[in-house]
């Protein structure tokens, strides 16, 4: 498969990562004979004829395959008919896996002496994990400002983490050079490798849904899952599965909203002075695909906004409590932000709307919460009664 940017449309080889004009490529395969597999394999490798490498044994097999629920008792707080798509079900317990399953097979494809990437966590631990199981060394470029529990979480698979200060945004664009000089592959955010896994949640959400959604919302960083998204669609487009693009709406967290921003005032993405938020995983400051998400927003008459730090709050007690659902803050803000759109009209009532949920929240809990409850020592049998006689 050959590279394009998606803003001019120049082609490259397989291996190329950005374009002469400073926009991402991504995989420019022939998507116009594919049909919806059958058969029982599922996951990341059902959708093999659109990526990029072929399958490999171990734990690539496990990503994906996540399940699309219906959650009518969130209906009245999003405002829609409302699906979730739970990427918590994956391996490492977010929608990276799919990415790191299909660049790790392509690292060991092309012989490339290690894996890496740069991370706050869920992608360090995503591909570590990955490299772990292919018996591959992985190298990963964590910020400074890092929290323990996520080295220790990322630490678990072996691999060599490297801690950097100074500006995060710009350790993307290095590392990039550094793979090339010292034979890394490094799978980061939006590199093509990754959003080509990353697509397969579209293509797996609508072969779930019945019929096509009015709207698919999710969170939005770096813009590598949004582009894997709109990439996927496009392809089902070009491929008449669907007969046209659902909205896209995509949410980030106010203090650092970099491309919803952008959205807002009508200009190109360009780098922000972040203020600290709930939603860490998602704080990227100078998004590499900030102006392919801006693009995708635009063809599917959609849009991107953020939201403040007490709605992400709620909407993560809102997940758990109304839907059993475990979510980091920077999967949440899209239920926060499919809120906001539906308040503003630019979502009705009658919209069957999937909400894209990231990633679990487990691994947010292993320290001190100020919103955990004080539980205080009770008579079992009185408690019950009490808790009975209210019911």
């Amino acid at each position: 498969m050959q590279t394009r940017c998606y803003s001019c449309g120049d082609v490259f080889d397989a291996t190329r990562i950005r374009c002469d004009c400073g926009e991402p490529v991504w995989f420019d395969g022939d998507a116009t004979d594919f049909e919806w597999p059958t058969g029982t394999v599922h996951g990341v490798w059902r959708y093999a004829s659109l990526l990029p490498v072929a399958p490999t044994e171990g734990l690539g097999w496990a990503a994906g395959n996540t399940p699309l629920l219906r959650t009518p008792r969130l209906d009245d707080y999003a405002g829609c008919t409302l699906w979730v798509k739970d990427e918590a079900e994956n391996p490492t317990g977010t929608f990276k896996d799919r990415g790191s399953a299909v660049a790790v097979a392509a690292a060991e494809a092309r012989g490339a002496t290690a894996v890496g990437t740069v991370s706050h966590g869920n992608m360090a631990m995503s591909t570590a994990a990955h490299a772990a199981a292919a018996d591959r060394p992985c190298v990963v470029l964590v910020p400074d400002d890092i929290s323990a529990a996520r080295l220790a979480a990322i630490s678990q698979y072996g691999p060599d983490i490297v801690r950097v200060d100074g500006d995060y945004g710009q350790l993307y664009f290095d590392s990039l050079e550094l793979g090339a000089t010292f034979d890394i592959e490094f799978v980061n955010s939006d590199v093509p490798l990754r959003v080509a896994g990353q697509k397969t949640v579209a293509l797996e959400l609508i072969e779930q849904f019945d019929g096509v959604p009015d709207a698919i919302c999710l969170p939005v960083s770096s813009g590598g899952q949004a582009s894997g998204v709109w990439k996927a669609l496009r392809e089902l487009r070009d491929a008449r599965l669907i007969d046209g693009l659902p909205r896209l709406y995509f949410v980030q967290a106010a203090n650092c909203d970099p491309i919803a921003a952008a959205f807002r005032e009508g200009y190109e993405v360009r780098p922000i002075d972040p203020e600290p938020t709930a939603a860490y995983s998602i704080a990227n400051a100078n998004p590499p695909s900030g102006n392919r998400v801006l693009a995708a927003a635009a063809e599917t008459d959609g849009a991107v906004v953020s939201v403040p730090e007490d709605a992400i709050h709620e909407a993560t007690r809102k997940l758990a409590t109304e839907a059993g659902l475990c979510v980091e803050p920077s999967s949440a803000v899209a239920l926060a932000g499919l809120r906001q759109l539906a308040a503003s009209g630019d979502v009705a009532a009658t919209d069957r709307v999937a909400l894209i949920l990231t990633g679990t929240g487990f691994k947010e809990l292993g320290g001190a919460s100020t919103d955990a409850p004080s539980v205080p020592l009770a008579n079992l049998d009185e408690h019950l009664a009490a808790i009975l006689s209210d019911a």
